[in-house]
């Protein structure tokens, strides 16, 4: 008899490591994780079985289904903005046919059990579009269906992949004689995240964790957009509070697909003044990398998400003040001692 699991992949990446221990805390949960990195060492003992492989690797995912019921999916595995820009083509195969062949696979399992799978997405702030600053400045908080034109691989990728999910929950298999049990396809759109408890992954909106990082580990940081470059941002431990409250939601409550989530929004300059209240030795530079800037130009300043309020209760944990005090300064000095 096939194990039911809750299947996770891209486990050993930044929000992984905190989904992982959440989970885990239920002793109902058992876990079976997918990276094409091992897991750090302090979750290793927390998950049922993990499987180092490449998500385009469908033999390898084909496998999972016959050794495993799948009970649900969070799909955290993708190619990030920065190294998407560097190779876009990869990232179309990584984050667009990786995520597809995934889908597939919840149908899949929807119609094997006659029951809809639930398949939790990370979406992002990428998404988003603003054509210019001026329009950024006007519009400052943007909702989910506003400027969805994104200048980026990895924001194109993550929309596309969302009217996958969509479609896969509304119209799969829509002309066949008999209509199939649909998945039920949950996704967040998260503004930039910043974790205590791993290092930034190379993501455009990664400035502000490095420059806590850096200033944690004595180093100069020369910051890659300017001063008054504003967009929201999250702590991790919201962002996994995020997809599991949406992840327990009951379908009925729900208006949409995805949802904006967002905690507090702020300037790469009062960002850098807060690390500098935490670390009063923090060197922070500001030297605009010209490409880098436009990327987050487009994004916008803030983000509304009264819908995820509205439907599920949303309700971040930690707001600017607390973000810093309570979380990232000791938990990143700590870290580095």
């Amino acid at each position: 008899m096939r194990k039911r699991v809750i299947f996770i992949t891209g486990a050993s990446g930044e929000i992984g490591y905190e989904l992982i221990r959440n989970l885990a805390a239920d002793s109902n949960n058992h876990l079976l994780t997918f990276d094409l990195h091992e897991l750090p060492e302090k979750v290793r003992p927390l998950v049922d079985h993990h499987i180092v492989s490449d998500l385009l690797n469908e033999n390898e995912l084909t496998r999972i289904v016959s050794e495993y019921e799948i009970d649900a999916i969070f799909h955290l595995a993708a190619l990030l903005s920065t190294r998407a820009e560097i190779t876009p083509e990869l990232a179309h195969r990584v984050n667009v046919e990786g995520t597809l062949t995934l889908l597939r696979l919840a149908a899949e399992q929807s119609q094997w059990r006659g029951e809809s799978i639930q398949f939790i997405f990370p979406s992002s702030i990428a998404v988003y579009g603003m054509p210019d600053l001026e329009s950024k400045r006007i519009y400052q908080r943007v909702r989910e269906f506003e400027w969805n034109q994104p200048r980026t691989m990895y924001g194109c990728n993550k929309l596309y992949c969302e009217m996958l999910g969509n479609y896969f929950s509304r119209h799969y298999r829509q002309l066949a004689a008999s209509q199939p049990t649909p998945i039920d396809f949950r996704g967040v759109r998260f503004p930039g995240l910043v974790s205590a408890a791993t290092l930034p992954s190379g993501g455009t909106s990664d400035y502000g964790p490095e420059m806590l990082h850096a200033a944690a580990r004595g180093e100069a940081y020369p910051c890659f957009v300017r001063e008054d470059t504003r967009i929201p941002f999250m702590v991790m431990p919201d962002a996994v509070h995020a997809l599991l409250g949406l992840a327990a939601a009951p379908q009925e409550a729900l208006s949409r697909r995805v949802y904006n989530v967002t905690s507090f929004s702020l300037s790469a300059e009062q960002f850098a003044d807060r690390v500098r209240r935490a670390f009063p030795d923090a060197e922070i530079t500001f030297a605009p990398d010209l490409k880098r800037q436009s990327i987050v130009d487009s994004w916008p300043a803030d983000i509304d998400d009264s819908a995820a309020r509205i439907d599920w209760q949303w309700q971040p944990a930690y707001d600017l003040g607390r973000a810093f005090e309570e979380y990232l300064a000791p938990r990143i000095r700590e870290r580095y001692r």
